[in-house]
């Protein structure tokens, strides 16, 4: 079975402009972009229209494309603390080599609704109710309870060890109580250990890496990966034509979890302004 990732995200659009409304003030959301990368100018398009159509106030914060660090993270700091704004993103790549690590920590952790600040990492890993994972590793989750995956005591194998989408899901996946493995490029024999996974969760950047050799029959597999392709379309991390034959479920690339993705995202900047709204 192909998981729907478009159909959860309209159902999840519904609910937002439910609680929007209720705010009775549209939250505000400021994307800090330091790049003229064309993925990413598609992708803040993306957002700025989803915004918009669900009632979010949502600005871009253009630097430089050689802005230094001091630069990103004064914007940064600058955009959290204007009056109206709930959540802020910074927008990767970033110039010079820089990561979010070097930056992020500008992002106030209450205002941090894409996990960008090491300190949400830390508050997510402790336990935390109020961290702001990043919204691709929630979206894992959000796909997972949607289709009635019991997670207790379960397998979770995740292919990826990123800061954005591999260390959270793993975090995530334990708070749930799975039983977790993260794989990476170095992991021995990595099809057997996938194979040994109820939940396969593949977020490594490597196109159709994951075939029907690395999944269990009767799998549950979320494909993160977002790979370009010579002809200007999109595959994931799993060749999803050989794997769909084999496990229960998987999500497909496109129309996966990218679509829920975003609205997890505009889910979490509802919520720092339902927090905000609450401490007045």
């Amino acid at each position: 079975m192909l998981i729907d990732g478009r159909k959860l995200a309209a159902e999840l659009g519904a609910e937002l402009t439910g609680r929007i409304a209720a705010l009775g003030t549209a939250p505000g959301l400021a994307i800090v972009v330091a790049t003229d990368d064309a993925s990413t100018a598609w992708y803040v398009r993306s957002l700025l229209r989803t915004a918009e159509k669900l009632g979010i106030a949502a600005r871009r914060i253009d630097l430089p494309t050689d802005a230094d660090a001091a630069t990103i993270r004064a914007a940064l700091a600058e955009a959290a603390a204007t009056p109206g704004t709930h959540g802020v993103i910074c927008q990767t790549p970033l110039p010079g080599g820089l990561t979010l690590t070097d930056v992020g920590s500008a992002i106030p952790p209450e205002a941090d609704v894409d996990g960008a600040n090491p300190v949400s990492l830390g508050l997510l890993a402790a336990g935390a109710p109020d961290a702001f994972p990043p919204a691709t590793a929630a979206a894992v989750l959000r796909i997972l309870d949607h289709e009635g995956v019991d997670l207790v005591g379960r397998r979770a194998v995740v292919i990826g060890r990123s800061n954005v989408v591999g260390k959270p899901a793993a975090l995530m996946l334990l708070a749930r109580h799975a039983t977790v493995t993260v794989c990476h490029s170095r992991t021995p024999d990595l099809p057997a250990v996938a194979r040994e996974a109820d939940v396969l969760v593949a977020a490594v950047g490597r196109p159709e890496l994951v075939t029907a050799e690395y999944v269990k029959p009767g799998a549950v597999v979320i494909d993160v990966g977002t790979n370009a392709t010579a002809d200007g379309g999109l595959v994931g991390d799993v060749a999803t034509g050989a794997v769909e034959q084999v496990a229960a479920a998987v999500t497909p690339v496109p129309g996966g979890v990218g679509a829920v993705t975003t609205m997890v995202l505009m889910s979490h900047v509802v919520a720092a302004a339902e927090r905000r709204g609450s401490e007045r």
